[in-house]
This record gives structure tokens, C-alpha cells and sequence, in this order.
């Protein structure tokens, strides 16, 4: 007689559905809740990204003035992880190859017959590099010429270098909130040294759009979902930077929050999990470059949207009243400082 045991289907179905339920259950753990960047590449999407861009203003010329766009801070600014004309800068310059349907013919150069692009932002560079080598050894322009600034700044000063060193002034990852308190104050007062001679090198008057500072962890303040050391005050210093640089916009007329942190949150490191807080079940994906710090293409076509929409804001020409640059001297539309 036989030893051999037999099993019945069913058992052997039951046997083969339970394994499934296992590794089913492992690959969605590994998905959802392990450390993301080292287990699964994240979903970037396809398409458009940030808000609706109003055309109308795009339509006319704005002026004939000479005007400069002057491109100052970090990496964000300079575009790193953007494929070549795809950076937010680029695109405000002038719509790349392929450009989606409802951005065609939306950017400066469209509005701006005389328009001078010049990027003098440097990957990688905190502000403290910001002034030292953009900003205080910049030459004054003709007085013809107006000036509109796009500005990234502080991220560097963060994040440098991952916690591989003691955290200093410019590179304060791990730093506790205590520690990085005079930092902070540094950065406000080298901010509006920073503003202030920006505003004195254009004499024919300028706009300055800066950015505040996104948040990759989507609002949880957790580096190690990315692979990185722990921060326990990360968020709160982060906050006090993003502090200091609204306050900055509020005291100078002619110097406009570009806020980039809200419209980014649900786009970082936690963009798949659909019980976090800035969840966007529209967009699920991904807006950021490999490196974690930048944007990826989709994530500076959403900053080019969002800069777009402030400066259409401030500078376009509306029905009923005066053109924004008619007799316009140091300073905003409305008189500026």
C-alpha cells in the first residue's frame, strides 16, 4: 500500500490563496509603508501639474520697456533634475517643444517684447552663498530697465549635508531648534540685506517674487521614510524659515510670496498614502527629482504655473486701469518703496 498522502483540491487551492494573501501583503506593506525611495520608484504621473494659468492676461504686451528677468538662489532656480528648457525658469521664459495645450503662447516672453532672461543661481548654494556671490557683487542696471526677480533661497541651509557632519549655519540638518535659533535670526536679517540691495540695483523699479520652502515629507517631518537620519525638530525649523520668509514679503511692498509649500504637500515622499493628511487623490504622484530636493519635470511645471499666476497678479494690465509700468520709478505699481 501506498504512503504517499493525497490532497484535496480544495485544500491545495486553499494553500495556494493563502500564499497569495501573504506576498500580496508583503508587496503592499513594501509599497505603502516602507522606506521609499530604496524599495520602489515613486509615481510621477503624466501630464500638466500645479494650478490653471489665466490666458487672457498673456494676450497683449504689458509693456515695451526694456525688462529683465533675473533668476537668484539655489538649485530649484537653477533648474537641477528639469530636462533641457523644462526648468521653471525656462518656461517663464518661453514655452518649450510639446508644450501642454492650455500653457501655449502663457509666458513672458509673450508679454514682454524686450525681455532679457539672466539665471545667475548656482545648484547647491545656501544664502549665505547667496549674497556673498550673486547678490552683493551684482552691478546696478540701466535705469530703463525693470526688473523681475524670481528667487529661491534657505532650502540649502537646511538640508546641508544630511546630517553627515555637525550642524552648522548653512548646513543645520539635526540641528535642535534651540541650536538653530541664532541661525534663524541670521537668515532674517541677511534676508532683507539681501532684498534691499536687489531692489537697489534695479533704479527703474523691480518685482521680486520669492519662494518659501516645500516640504518633501508632505507634513510628517519623518527623513527616515526617505532613508535618512532622523530630525526630530525639522518641522518646526522649517516652519520658523518659512516664517521668515513671509514676514520679509510683508514688509516690503514690492516683494511677493510665491507659496509653493501648499500647492507641493501630497507630492513628496508620502504622495501614494491615501490617509495622509495632504493626500491628492487628482494627482497622486510625485513631483520631486531623485535627489529629493528638486523637482522633477511635472514638479517645475507647477512652479513656472505658480510664479506665473503671482506675477500675472501683480504686473498684468487690467480693464479700466492704468498699465502697471506707466510711470512707474523705484518700486511697485502702486508706488512700491
Amino acid at each position: 500500500m501506498s504512503n504517499t498522502t493525497h490532497r484535496s483540491p480544495r485544500r491545495t487551492l486553499a494553500l495556494l490563496l493563502a500564499g497569495a494573501l501573504v506576498v500580496g501583503g508583503l508587496l503592499a506593506h513594501l509599497r505603502y509603508f516602507a522606506t521609499f525611495r530604496f524599495w520602489f520608484p515613486p509615481p510621477v504621473g503624466d501630464g500638466p501639474a500645479g494650478p490653471d494659468v489665466a490666458r487672457e492676461p498673456f494676450e497683449s504686451a504689458w509693456t515695451d520697456r526694456p525688462v529683465v528677468l533675473l533668476g537668484l538662489g539655489d538649485s530649484v532656480t537653477a533648474g537641477f533634475g528639469a530636462d533641457p528648457g523644462l526648468s521653471y525658469f525656462d518656461r517663464l521664459v518661453q514655452n518649450p517643444p510639446g508644450e501642454f495645450e492650455d500653457m501655449e503662447g502663457v509666458c513672458l516672453g509673450a508679454v514682454f517684447p524686450q525681455l532679457r532672461p539672466m539665471n545667475i543661481s548656482v545648484s547647491g548654494s545656501t544664502s549665505l552663498e547667496h549674497w556673498s556671490e550673486q547678490i552683493e557683487p551684482m552691478e546696478t542696471f540701466p535705469p530703463d530697465t525693470y526688473g523681475i526677480v524670481v528667487m529661491t533661497t534657505g532650502g540649502n541651509d537646511l538640508i546641508h549635508w544630511y546630517g553627515r557632519g555637525e550642524p552648522k549655519e548653512g548646513a543645520m540638518y539635526g540641528a535642535s531648534m534651540e541650536k538653530a535659533k541664532p541661525w534663524i535670526e541670521n537668515f532674517r536679517v541677511r534676508l532683507d540685506t539681501m532684498l534691499a540691495r536687489v531692489m537697489a540695483t534695479f533704479p527703474g523699479g523691480c518685482q521680486v517674487f520669492l519662494a518659501n520652502i516645500y516640504d518633501p515629507s508632505d507634513g510628517v517631518g519623518n527623513p527616515a521614510a526617505a532613508g535618512l537620519p532622523p530630525w526630530p525638530d525639522l518641522l518646526a525649523i522649517h516652519e520658523a524659515y518659512n516664517s521668515v520668509i513671509a514676514d520679509a514679503t510683508d514688509r516690503h511692498d514690492n516683494v511677493h510670496l510665491v507659496d509653493i509649500r501648499g500647492p507641493f504637500l501630497g507630492h513628496g515622499v508620502h504622495c501614494i498614502q491615501w490617509w495622509r493628511d495632504h493626500y491628492r487623490p487628482e494627482d497622486p504622484h510625485y513631483w520631486y527629482f531623485t535627489n529629493l530636493e528638486d523637482p522633477n519635470n511635472r514638479g517645475y511645471d507647477a512652479l513656472r504655473r505658480l510664479f506665473l499666476n503671482e506675477i500675472a497678479a501683480v504686473l498684468a494690465p487690467r480693464e479700466g486701469v492704468p498699465g502697471p509700468f506707466q510711470g512707474v520709478e523705484n518700486g511697485a505699481p502702486d508706488g512700491g518703496e
